[in-house]
């Protein structure tokens, strides 16, 4: 294949899959090509072509795109970015909060346990039986202090306005009684406000709980600024990622997890302000400066 047969293989696979098809496979394209190019090419020249230009029209990734040129965003962004590069100070921690919905699942069948292999017996994995019962749902609230790498989660049966203001209740007088101020970053969520403090709370102790914060809020379509999405990925794979048949069962196991997990080493964020305005610029507004040079009508 020439430079332009392979320019229009790049093209044909980078655009919309035919009507009726999730995506592209090496035989449509095959089949496309020849009425593009007017003459035969391989499978396997179609596939090296691919891989040269790392093209995987047999991948989609799903992703909170926000919108161009968005200052709401990019303020948001800038605003969480700061916080995160401030000097760490246990007078002022630095805490991300975002909560996890899980599932609560018991077993329909008793698990076939793992065995090893014998002399008269073949080795075995573990089996569970792929039906379930379903038990309900609950969530899990995930706090991570940066700079510590302390990583804090509580189980709830709820996650209404309620269930959260206990969360900022136990950040202020259990997790961090002796700081002067909490810096808390969160999401958009519409519980996460501070009226969930008055919904709660009688008006003197909500004003108290609400002064003891400074929240930060991530952009809309930018969860991934939270840094509480990494504890929440680890509390995952170390200990969500099984069934629990009762909410009691999985409050065990997850303070048992926390209690484990102590303080590990701090987050090693790295995506700064600077890396924002040049990896981000399509969603910073384009300023266009006007003449001052222009004679008023």
């Amino acid at each position: 294949m020439d430079g332009a047969a392979e320019a229009k293989l790049i093209a044909k696979a980078c655009s919309a899959p035919p009507d009726g098809r999730t995506r592209w496979t090496l035989k449509l394209l095959q089949e496309e090509m020849k009425v593009v190019l007017e003459y035969p090419i391989s499978q396997s020249a179609i596939s090296r072509t691919l891989r040269k230009n790392a093209i995987r029209p047999h991948k989609m990734k799903y992703y909170c795109i926000p919108s161009a040129e968005d200052p709401g965003f990019v303020d948001n962004l800038e605003d969480v970015l700061d916080v995160y590069s401030r000097p760490y100070d246990s007078r002022f921690p630095v805490v991300c909060i975002d909560e996890k919905p899980k599932d609560l699942h018991g077993e329909a069948r008793e698990p076939i346990p793992a065995r090893p292999k014998s002399e008269s017996k073949d080795g075995r994995d573990q089996i569970k039986d792929s039906e379930y019962i379903r038990n309900g749902h609950c969530c899990i609230f995930v706090m991570i202090e940066p700079a510590t790498g302390r990583i804090m989660a509580n189980p709830s049966k709820r996650r209404t306005a309620k269930d959260f203001a206990m969360q900022l209740k136990y950040l202020s007088d259990i997790a961090y009684p002796d700081a002067e101020k909490i810096i808390l970053v969160m999401d958009n969520l519409n519980t996460h406000t501070t009226k969930s403090l008055y919904k709660t709370f009688p008006a003197a102790e909500a004003h108290r709980l609400k002064n003891r914060f400074e929240i930060h809020k991530t952009p809309v379509h930018g969860s991934w600024v939270n840094i509480a999405e990494l504890g929440i990925q680890i509390l995952s794979t170390q200990c969500l990622n099984q069934r629990f048949p009762t909410f009691t069962t999985l409050e065990t196991a997850v303070t048992a997890w926390v209690k484990g997990w102590g303080r590990c080493q701090p987050v090693q964020w790295k995506f700064t302000t600077t890396d924002a305005r040049t990896k981000l610029a399509r969603l910073y507004p384009k300023i266009i400066s006007e003449s001052t040079d222009k004679n008023p009508s």
